[in-house]
């Protein structure tokens, strides 16, 4: 019998590093060094409980996808590194970070929640469009454009949260 489960992790953990890799491999592919100008330094203090929060979904024990929040603002809880591995896709487990991720969030008092998203993962913007999120930009636009001055690449989003959102994704 397949068992799933979350579990929270120190960002730094050695066993998310392949994860971890598999995300930052991708991004390379997809972006080569387009965000590495604009790259900000990460502390693994800001994904720590009470402000942040870490977790990784696994199967039998096995991490097949991750996700995280840190604190934007006092309100606001800034959702990164929503991702599944490669071999997992196609099965809603990035649905399921992003569901748990809010519930955790609005537990821990956030009121709101932001995200960022690159101009070249079509996937994650249908996700985010389907599911409540608001974009901070003009979805009918070429992603491609935000790429140019005076954008840096970011497509944002903001979604408020609220107990009946988070308690059906329970």
């Amino acid at each position: 019998m397949t068992q799933t489960q979350f579990r929270e992790l120190s960002p730094d953990a050695e066993e998310l590093q392949p994860i971890l890799s598999g995300l930052f491999d991708e991004y390379a592919a997809r972006y080569g060094d387009f965000f590495s100008r604009q790259k900000e330094e990460e502390l693994t203090e800001w994904y720590l409980p009470p402000q942040g929060l870490f977790i990784v979904l696994e199967r039998d024990g096995e991490i097949i996808a991750m996700g995280a929040y840190k604190a934007f603002d006092a309100q606001t809880a800034e959702l990164k590194r929503i991702w599944t591995r490669r071999d997992q896709r196609r099965q809603g487990l990035a649905l399921v970070i992003l569901q748990e991720l809010e519930r955790r969030a609005l537990r821990a008092g956030y009121q709101q929640v932001y995200l960022t998203t690159g101009f070249r993962q079509p996937e994650a913007v249908r996700l985010y469009l389907a599911h409540g999120y608001q974009p901070q930009f003009d979805i009918y636009r070429d992603p491609e454009s935000y790429a140019l001055p005076p954008f840096d690449g970011r497509l944002r989003f903001t979604k408020p949260l609220s107990i009946t959102a988070t308690a059906d994704a329970s």
